[in-house]
Formats: structure tokens, C-alpha cells, sequence
């Protein structure tokens, strides 16, 4: 049997600069090195040692729907959307029900946006 742990996530983003500056804002994730290379492509922290990877790509055309999405848990949900609002971002229940929160049959809230190159991203109140 092989035992994985979770280390990063990678998108191709048409603008780098653009795309940092989004997750900064949201998300507040400080920038660190890209040890891996000398190429454009930047690196952010999610947080216990996880990693979200910017990869440019001028002429992306991202094209995905909301079944295709990563997942960040928060202990406050509603203070998040607060902030969500607060920056005017739009956001939506699975069912893409605009400025509406979703609950789940195990009771967990959750919410849909999408980042500046059309990736999905939920935001869940799952405490595990």
C-alpha cells in the first residue's frame, strides 16, 4: 500500500501577475520561492506546508464547468462571504444560484467563485 499526502496545486494562468494578485487578495497566501526552477511560473502558500503554482500561459482559454473545482475549508463561512462581497465578487450554490450559500446532505455549507481565469474554487465549513 503507498501513502500519499496532498503537496500542491497547479494552474495555468493566462496573466501571472493578475492571478497572484487575486489569490493574495482573496485568500491572503504569502508568495515563496520557486525553488523548482528559474521560470516565471510563482508559487504561493496555502498553508501547512501545501502550495498553490501559477503557471503562465498567455494564450489560455480556460474552459471548465463547476464539477471541475478545488476546495478550501474555513471555520467561518459567513465571515468569508462577508469578505467575498466586500471585494464584489460574485459567488453561487452548486446549483449556481447567485449570492446563495449551499448546503450539503451532511450539513456542510459551501459556496462557488471563480478565479480571474474561470477556475472554480468552493469554500466549504467541513471541520475535518
Amino acid at each position: 500500500m503507498f501513502s500519499f499526502s496532498f503537496n500542491h496545486i497547479a494552474l495555468s494562468v493566462k496573466d501571472v501577475d493578475e492571478s497572484v494578485a487575486f489569490y493574495q487578495k482573496v485568500f491572503k497566501f504569502k508568495e515563496i520561492e520557486n525553488t523548482a526552477s528559474n521560470s516565471k511560473t510563482r508559487w504561493l502558500a496555502l498553508g501547512e506546508g501545501k502550495q498553490l503554482h501559477l503557471i503562465p500561459r498567455p494564450n489560455l482559454e480556460v474552459k471548465t464547468n463547476k464539477a471541475v473545482h478545488f476546495a478550501l475549508a474555513i471555520a467561518d463561512l459567513a465571515l468569508f462571504v462577508s469578505h467575498l462581497k466586500t471585494l464584489n465578487i460574485e459567488y453561487s450554490d452548486w446549483l449556481g444560484t447567485a449570492n446563495k450559500d449551499y448546503v450539503r446532505k451532511d450539513g456542510i455549507q459551501q459556496v462557488y467563485f471563480q478565479d480571474p481565469n474561470g477556475y472554480w474554487i468552493e469554500i466549504n465549513n467541513d471541520p475535518s
